[in-house]
């Protein structure tokens, strides 16, 4: 795993900045910070941040492999009413094992 630049602004900030007009990224590169809550990082920072976006960029798989596994809204409430809600939180407690945040 290997995250990206990407990752390592969400590190630095602790949160994930609008990447279209907040902080834009080109070429592996910072070509605009308006971030008005941290000064313009250099890529000293960001670099020593890889541990923690290599976990972001993990956790940000595990969700995405949730979301497609849980199912739309409507399909969970189906599940619910065919198979009732200790059913439903098994099913759930299980995509969450199998697919683990940091």
């Amino acid at each position: 795993m290997s995250g990206g630049l990407s990752h390592k602004v969400i590190a630095y900030l602790g949160r994930t900045p609008d990447f279209l007009t907040e902080v834009v990224l080109s070429d592996g590169e910072i070509e605009t910070w308006k971030a008005a809550d941290k000064a313009k990082p250099t890529m000293e920072q960001l670099n020593a941040l890889q541990s923690e976006a290599d976990k972001i960029e993990k956790n940000m798989v595990a969700i995405r492999k949730r979301r497609r596994e849980y199912g739309s809204t409507a399909e969970q409430l189906e599940y619910i009413v065919e198979n009732g809600v200790d059913a439903f939180v098994t099913k759930q407690n299980q995509i969450k094992s199998d697919n683990p945040k940091s």
